[in-house]
This record gives C-alpha cells, structure tokens and sequence, in this order.
C-alpha cells in the first residue's frame, strides 16, 4: 500500500516585476521584513471591510481581479498583481524562461482544437504576460489563450470564426527582454 501523497507545502507569489516571495502552508499571521518577524492579523468587519492589522494600524485590502493562478489586489489602495506558483510550476517557469532568452519570439500555438469566437488584441498591441489573446471554443467551453510573456504582438494568425487543430498558430509575440 503506497502512503498517501503529502499535500503542499510551500507556493511561491511572483510579482510582475519579476520579484519571488515564497510562503509555506498553512499560513501563519507572521511575515518577515529583512529577516525580522512582525506578527500581523487579516480582520473583516462591517465599518472597515477586509484589512490587515499590523503594529496597531489597518491596511485596506481588496480582491480586485482573480483568474486562475494570478491575482490584482488592492493593499492600502496601492495595486499589486502576482500569481500563485506551486514549486513544480516554478521550474517550469524557469524552464520556459530560458527557451525565451534565447528566441525574442513566442508562438502562440492552440492547446486544443476548436473555433475562433474572438480576437482581443490586434498586431502592434502591447500585451504583458497573462494578457487574453483570443477566445477559443472547445467543446461548448470558452477558453482565454493567454500570452506567457509581455510584449508587441507581431502577428495575429487567426480570425472569429475559424477553425483551429490543436498546435495551430494562434499569434506571435516579440518579447521584451
């Protein structure tokens, strides 16, 4: 009999910018600033909503956009986007990330067959990473293909409407080093 898989234990937040904090599970009303532990507490209530209570003061956090692995939050009203990444999605960054540093292109390929119901971006357009590209239909399911990188987008190769066989080009992107 095999022993049941450990759960996780530590995830990673990667801030746009590039930055990694790594936090452990389950979490603990602690965080550490250059190596010194401050103890903190999140609180919601009806005259103050959700903020974090730290060294007597509040600081207003707000949900503003969560999609799948990535997250924008307000943090005393300063916004802040990053995504949530197991250590096995972090290697697969890395591994991705040294494909891209040695082609200034990426290609934007279908994860699966389907239709075309909508192109979001249009060439020239700037996008950064985790941008909707395009909406595909499989299986009466819309699926956002999203961009791995930010960006210029160079080439769109689809219209609405078109059908697609999964590693069809959807869209290259000039990446910006």
């Amino acid at each position: 009999m095999k022993p049941d898989k450990p759960g996780i234990k530590k995830l990673y937040a990667l801030s746009d910018d590039g930055q990694k904090f790594s936090f452990t599970l389950p979490l603990k009303n602690i965080i550490k600033v250059n190596k010194r532990e401050y103890k903190i507490e999140l609180r919601e209530d009806e005259k103050f909503g959700v903020h974090v209570l730290w060294k007597n003061r509040r600081y207003p956090v707000e949900i503003v956009r969560t999609k799948q692995n990535r997250y924008e939050i307000l943090f005393n009203d300063i916004s802040h986007t990053f995504t949530v990444e197991t250590p096995i999605s972090m290697q697969r960054k890395k591994v991705l990330g040294s494909a891209h540093g040695k082609n200034e292109n990426l290609v934007v390929r279908a994860p699966m067959p389907g239709k075309i119901v909508d192109v979001l971006v249009r060439e020239n357009a700037e996008v950064m990473r985790g941008e909707a590209l395009v909406i595909l239909e499989a299986m009466k399911m819309q699926n956002e293909i999203q961009s791995d990188a930010n960006g210029t987008v160079t080439r769109i190769a689809v219209k609405p409407g078109q059908n697609v066989m999964k590693d069809d080009i959807l869209a290259e992107i000039s990446i910006k080093q």
